[in-house]
């Protein structure tokens, strides 16, 4: 018995290792206005790829050149269904001379393999597709349906999932795995997020008569440090969670004039900020906009010419999955029996599909192989050990969560 499965496992590691080859060399960041700049080829390459392991799949098209790919095995026996996913966009990869390695030639050097992608996450979507397969060729037993989402648009507004949730492919899904890069930790919960376009409003006028005018950079600076003192409120209300740390209130892109040319001796009409909120369970969205709101009235108070106001460009709550969920269960379980370790449980820092997933009803637990501080830098990498370990920790939860019910 041993040997068979030690085969498998061998079987399993050449296949992931080649399957994660073959995604990174294959370019999919978007580039907007760019011929081929998309996810387009990685995923018909992917549909492809499951159309010869014999598994039923759908490609359905969510902007010209940007399709999710959709597979699904059923067992033809009632039971759950469990639904992993793993997106094949990647970022950017930056200046290309600044990598030690291509960054799209996947190159193996004493077992880790450097490209884009490899940590997040086409290497963990290797991992996904060669489990499933793997239980495919040894014709393992299991009830229910597994289904592969492989979306576009992780990295950008995840146009991807929400096409995927509304077609109706999350109706009816018991649990899914998120396929993301966590050291094979167990993440239980995320952080929200909370992007806005924040605007104080001026009048523009010259430098050298800056009374004829109201200064909109003034005010946004007084804004600033105002949200600076909001965010450490938040932290003393809150506290520090213990697998998502602080949340956080960053501001990123700062713009005077919002539109047209900047000049040194021209005090322009608006200023504009991009903030980047990042929430943990016990914040509630809406009541931290309205905080937000109430700045700008106490400004507003003291400063006749004061006016700013914000547009929401996306809310993504916080997730949060408790940890006696059968889809945790199973994955925890899956864990220890592969590594003879005790799961290690963790939050993970940003939004991913999954976050959709949740608002969907779907129940849902991250975990994969990579580094956490890896994703999105130069010389990404992943283990191809690490690889290996994944795709048999996705196969036994696979087993674990379709045939609960049969376990003693």
């Amino acid at each position: 018995m041993q040997t068979k499965i030690n085969a498998q496992q061998i079987r399993d590691r050449e296949a992931v290792i080649s399957l994660t080859q073959q995604l990174v060399r294959i370019p999919s960041v978007f580039r907007p206005g760019v011929e081929g700049g998309n996810e387009e080829k990685a995923a018909y390459f992917v549909a492809d790829y499951l159309k010869e392991k014999g598994i039923e799949v759908y490609i359905e098209e969510v902007e010209p050149g940007r399709p999710n790919i959709i597979g699904i095995i059923d067992s033809g026996k009632p039971g759950k269904t469990l639904l992993l996913e793993g997106h094949t966009d990647v970022v950017t990869e930056g200046d290309h001379g600044a990598w030690q390695y291509g960054p799209f030639d996947a190159e193996i050097v004493d077992g880790i393999m450097y490209g884009r992608g490899t940590n997040d996450t086409k290497g963990n979507l290797a991992c996904m597709i060669t489990a499933v397969d793997s239980l495919l060729q040894d014709n393992e037993a299991f009830k229910g349906k597994i289904i592969l989402c492989i979306p576009c648009d992780e990295e950008g507004m995840m146009i991807g999932i929400k096409h995927f949730i509304k077609n109706g492919w999350a109706e009816g899904v018991d649990g899914a795995i998120i396929c993301e890069p966590e050291e094979n930790q167990v993440c239980i919960s995320q952080r929200g997020a909370i992007r806005l376009e924040l605007t104080t409003y001026g009048k523009m006028a010259h430098g050298a008569i800056s009374w004829s005018g109201i200064n909109p950079n003034l005010r946004m600076a007084k804004v600033i440090v105002e949200l600076e003192k909001l965010e450490r409120k938040e932290h003393e209300r809150l506290g520090k969670h213990p697998t998502l740390g602080w949340p956080s209130i960053t501001p990123t892109i700062l713009r005077a004039p919002v539109r047209g040319d900047a000049q040194i001796n021209v005090i322009p009409d608006q200023c504009m900020t991009t903030l980047d909120i990042r929430t943990v369970p016990g914040l509630d969205h809406e009541e931290l906009k309205q905080k937000i709101r109430n700045i700008f009235a106490e400004l507003a108070k003291d400063d006749e010419d004061f006016k700013a106001d914000f547009n929401v460009i996306e809310d993504r709550p916080w997730t949060e999955t408790d940890r006696e969920e059968p889809i945790v269960q199973s994955v925890a379980k899956a864990v220890k029996q592969i590594t003879q370790k005790d799961p290690v449980y963790n939050g993970v820092p940003g939004a991913t599909d999954g976050t959709f997933l949740h608002i969907a009803g779907v129940p849902i637990v991250t975990i994969g192989a990579g580094d956490r501080d890896i994703p999105h830098q130069i010389n990404e990498y992943v283990e191809v050990e690490e690889l290996a370990v994944t795709t048999q920790i996705y196969r036994q939860a696979c087993l674990n969560f379709l045939n609960e019910e049969d376990e003693s």
